[in-house]
């Protein structure tokens, strides 16, 4: 039997919805330890897919479109998160079926090729990069010849973007909030890329500005005052903008009441998950409070408090 635990990941910023340079997309993400996906497998006559059943279509077509002929498999779903909230949970489930069937029947893919196979990865590589090998993960995008135009992972068939940069993430305290609510998918999510790209050179400038000679940086030299920095600064430019004119109030209050009791905070992808770093405990106990206060009295929901995982998914036999 193969158990494995799946990390989540937040996306911070994509960073050039232009494409005047031929390329596109290209964004900057981390994993998180929690929360998680958590399945077992074994080998079975047929295709099932048993517990928790969140995610059960997507899981069934990912391990059919690598089984080999004849064989069957059986997943167990043990935990899951949300989807449509901003965690990567698409990629992540469809990765977690396809590892099984490639651990199970030793087909010996490697993680981008498992990616090709369900068709994950088209707008973001990060939730591929998450799986393989957590961290903070930059992705180089897709050139514009091969994509043909501005639209989401979902609806796109490119290859994951490159990964240009990963490293282990610092281990700051992170306050984040899982609303209940769902952020925008499938064709909304389309005509959303519709309306708004391509998105002028000048904020794709100065979203790799900020990118490159501010938040990497911060990284390599666990500069939480300057990546808090970063990460608001992001949230006011390119796509991030855009999305933020779609956000519900009770997010734009989260999102602005996080942001003005810790060292900076963000939307991840459409949301409306809002993530926060602060660097002591006692601070993140009391910021979790506040904010779960402010979700009861909305739409409800949880607030966590987590850090980065360093690593990708966990495989192993049992």
């Amino acid at each position: 039997m193969i158990k494995i635990t799946t990390p989540c990941r937040i996306h911070m910023t994509l960073i050039d919805m232009n494409a005047e340079i031929g390329r596109v997309d290209g964004g900057a993400g981390l994993t998180l330890s929690s929360p998680n996906i958590k399945i077992t497998a074994e080998e079975a006559d047929g295709v099932s897919i048993e517990g928790l059943q969140s995610f059960a279509d997507r899981m069934k077509r990912a391990a059919e479109s690598l089984l080999p002929e004849g064989k069957g498999i059986r997943i167990n779903v043990q935990e899951v998160y949300p989807a449509h909230v901003g965690f990567g949970s698409g990629t992540q489930s469809s990765l977690a079926a396809a590892a099984a069937v490639n651990e199970l029947y030793g087909l010996g893919k490697s993680v981008r090729e498992l990616a090709l196979s369900v068709k994950r990865g088209g707008t973001s590589g990060i939730g591929v990069a998450a799986f393989e090998k957590g961290g903070f993960i930059i992705d180089g995008g897709h050139r514009f010849k091969d994509k043909g135009g501005f639209m989401p992972s979902a609806a796109s068939k490119v290859p994951p973007g490159p990964v240009l940069f990963r490293e282990d993430f610092p281990q700051w305290d992170m306050v984040v909030a899982i609303p209940n609510d769902k952020g925008m998918h499938d064709q909304e999510e389309v005509e959303t890329f519709k309306k708004f790209c391509p998105l002028p050179v000048e904020e794709v400038r100065e979203i790799s500005h900020v990118v490159l000679m501010q938040m990497m940086p911060a990284v390599l030299e666990e500069d939480i005052e300057s990546f808090g920095a970063a990460v608001n600064h992001v949230q006011t430019v390119g796509f991030n903008k855009r999305e933020s004119l779609i956000w519900p109030q009770f997010v734009k209050n989260i999102a602005s009441h996080m942001r003005s009791r810790s060292y900076g905070a963000g939307v991840s992808s459409f949301g409306p998950v809002v993530y926060s770093f602060v660097d002591n405990k006692s601070e993140g106990r009391q910021l979790q409070s506040e904010v779960q206060k402010m979700l009861d009295s909305s739409v409800g929901g949880t607030v966590i408090l987590t850090r980065a995982r360093n690593q990708g998914a966990e495989i192993s036999r049992i």
